[in-house]
């Protein structure tokens, strides 16, 4: 007797996962950031388009790993 374990739904969880951890690196770094007045305001802007960036993507793949009630 075998078992088939859906590997696609983990790949979908690590992703996210990794998303996260992304964006709360960035969030931890845009802080610290914005307290240094030697730090160009270019580079901040950046990274927050970056971490706005990540958070769309962990919002889409949230939103697939969600089950369609319609179907």
């Amino acid at each position: 007797m075998t078992d088939k374990i859906d590997t696609e739904s983990f790949k979908g969880l690590d992703r996210l996962r990794e998303l996260r951890v992304n964006h709360r690196d960035l969030d931890y770094l845009i802080d610290k950031l914005q307290h240094d007045p030697m730090i160009d305001q270019l580079r901040i802007r950046r990274l927050k388009k970056r971490k706005l960036l990540l958070k769309d993507m962990i919002m889409t793949l949230e939103s697939e790993l969600i089950p369609d009630l319609d179907a």
